[in-house]
C-alpha cells in the first residue's frame, strides 16, 4: 500500500433548498393564505477518524467532496428534505489545516472523532414564514444559501507506541521484521524505507505498535534527505529506540550516529515551536529511549559494542546489542521493549494539538465589518462591499413582487445611500452589490 501523509482536498457544503412561494387554493377556500414551506438544509462535509484507514492514499484519486443539496420547499407547508451529509474517513492521527491560511483547526486522534469542515447552506424560507398580522399575503420567498467551501491540507502523523530511529541502513527494518509481524522491504543501501512501516509486537498481555520511520541524515530538520517527513512521525510515540550500525566504522563513528539523531531532534523542536508557537507538542528530546547496537554478528562489531556499552552506561542510557540476522539478543530486546511499554503507558486522555469541537463547523471567526464603498477604477460606478449584505441579496428572487421592497429596506438599514453620497455618487451612477447592479436614485428607495 502506498503511504501518503500529506494531501490537499477541496470541500463544499451542499446548497440549501429554495423556499416556496405558494398560496392555499382549494375548493371552497379561494383565499386560504400563504402556505409555501421552507427548503431543506444543505448537507455538511464531515471528517471522521477511522481505525481501518492507515494512509491518505485514497485522496490521491479523489480530491473534491461536497454535501448533498437541500430540496426546495413545497406548497401545503411541506418542507424540503435536507441534503445528505458527506462523511469522509481519515486515519487516526490526521491533522486538518486551512490550506490558504495555514491555520490548524482539527486534530483527529481517537477512532470515531468527527469534525465539520464545510457547513451546508442555510435553507431559503417560504412565504408562509413571512406572514404576520400586518402582511397577510407576502409574495416573497428566499433562495437557499450556497454551502461553505474551503481548501484543506491533511497531514497524517502516525500514532505508534514505539519509534525506531537511526541513520539510513542502520538495520531498523530488519529489527522490526525480527521482533514483530511486519515484513518491510529490506536491502543493503540507504533509504530502503521511504515511508513508515508499522509492526505489532504481541508480548504477554500487550500489543505494542512499532513504527520504523525513514532514516535520518545530518541536516534533516532543514528537510535534507527525508528530513521533516521522518521527524514528524515520532512526536506521538511513547518512547524511542535508537538503532546504531555497529559495522559502520570506528566506535566514534558509531557514536556519531547517535549524536546526529539527538542534534536533529533538538533543531526540530525549535522549528516546531516557531511554526506553531504556544501549542503543546511532543518534545523529541524528552522521549524515553534506549539504544540498540545492531549487526553484532559482523567482524569487529563485538569490540565496538563493548566500547559503546561502556559509554552509554556512563551516560545512564540503557544499551543492548543485537543481530537481526542471527537472532542474537532479540529475546532480551523484546523483553526490554515490553518493560518500557509498562513503564510508559498510553496516556489516559488524548494527545492532540488543538481542542476538538465536533458539533461546531470548523470555520474561522469573521469580524463584523462595516459597509465599505469603493469607486471603481474604470469610472463605471461604485461597489458596495459587506459579506452579510451580499449573502442576503443572493437569497432574493427579484422576479417576486415583494423582493424589491425588502431590498429597499436593506438599503435603508445599512445607510447605503448616505455612504454613496459621501463617496461622491451622483444620480444615475451604477452601483454593484455582489452580482446585483442598479442605478443610484437617492431618496427614492422607499418610494
Amino acid at each position: 500500500m502506498k503511504f501518503v501523509d500529506f494531501v490537499r482536498i477541496e470541500v463544499s457544503g451542499g446548497r440549501g433548498g429554495n423556499g416556496c412561494l405558494s398560496f392555499r387554493r382549494e375548493k371552497f377556500i379561494p383565499k386560504g393564505g400563504p402556505d409555501g414551506a421552507d427548503g431543506g438544509k444543505g448537507g455538511d462535509v464531515i471528517l471522521e477518524a477511522a481505525p481501518g484507514a492507515l494512509t491518505l492514499a485514497d485522496f490521491e484519486y479523489e480530491k473534491k467532496f461536497s454535501g448533498g443539496h437541500g430540496q426546495p420547499g413545497k406548497g401545503s407547508l411541506k418542507s424540503g428534505g435536507a441534503g445528505d451529509d458527506r462523511v469522509i474517513t481519515v486515519p487516526c492521527g490526521t491533522i486538518v489545516y486551512d490550506d490558504e491560511t495555514g491555520e490548524i483547526f482539527a486534530d483527529l486522534v481517537e477512532p470515531g472523532e468527527r469534525v465539520v469542515v464545510a457547513k451546508g447552506g442555510r435553507p431559503g424560507r417560504g412565504n408562509a414564514h413571512f406572514a404576520n398580522s400586518v402582511r397577510k399575503t407576502p409574495r416573497f420567498a428566499e433562495k437557499g444559501d450556497e454551502g461553505e467551501s474551503r481548501k484543506l491540507l491533511l497531514e497524517l502523523k502516525l500514532i505508534a507506541d514505539v519509534g525506531l530511529v537511526g541513520v539510513p541502513n542502520a538495520g531498523k527494518s530488519s529489527l522490526l521484521a525480527a521482533i514483530s509481524t511486519a515484513r518491510p522491504k529490506i536491502a543493503g543501501y540507504p533509504f530502503t524505507t521511504l515511508s513508515p512501516n508499522l509492526g505489532v509486537l504481541a508480548v504477554d498481555d500487550q500489543k505494542i505498535i512499532i513504527a520504523d520511520v525513514p532514516g535520518l541524515i545530518e541536516g534533516a530538520h532543514e528537510n535534507k534527505g527525508l528530513g521533516i517527513y521522518f521527524l514528524r512521525h515520532v512526536e506521538r510515540t511513547r518512547f524511542l529506540i535508537h538503532v546504531l550500525d555497529l559495522s559502520s566504522g570506528t566506535p566514534e563513528d558509531v557514536l556519531q550516529q547517535w549524536r546526529i539523531v539527538r542534534d536533529e531532534f533538538r533543531a526540530y523542536n525549535a522549528l516546531a515551536e516557531e511554526r506553531l508557537p504556544g501549542i503543546e507538542r511532543g518534545d523529541l528530546l524528552s522521549h524515553p529511549y534506549l539504544v540498540v547496537g545492531n549487526k553484532i554478528d559482523l567482524p569487529e562489531a563485538a569490540k565496538t559494542s563493548a566500547i559503546i556499552k561502556d559509554f552509554m552506561e556512563k551516560e545512564g542510557i540503557a544499551y543492548l546489542a543485537t543481530s537481526a540476522v542471527t537472532g542474537e539478543g532479540i529475546d532480551s530486546f523484546i523483553g526490554e521493549i515490553a518493560a518500557m511499554a509498562r513503564e510508559n503507558p498510553r496516556p489516559e486522555g488524548e494527545t492532540r494539538l488543538v481542542e476538538l469541537h465536533p458539533e461546531e463547523p470548523a470555520r474561522f471567526r469573521k469580524r463584523l465589518e462595516p459597509v465599505s464603498i469603493v469607486r471603481l477604477q474604470d469610472g463605471s460606478g461604485f461597489r458596495v462591499m459587506h459579506p452579510n449584505l451580499e449573502k442576503t441579496l443572493k437569497r432574493y428572487d427579484f422576479e417576486q413582487d415583494d423582493a424589491i421592497l425588502k431590498f429597499a429596506r436593506l438599503v435603508k438599514k445599512f445607510r447605503i445611500e448616505e455612504l454613496l453620497e459621501k463617496k461622491g455618487a451622483q444620480k444615475g451612477d451604477k452601483v454593484f452589490i455582489g452580482d446585483m447592479e442598479f442605478d443610484f436614485e437617492p431618496d427614492k428607495a422607499m418610494e
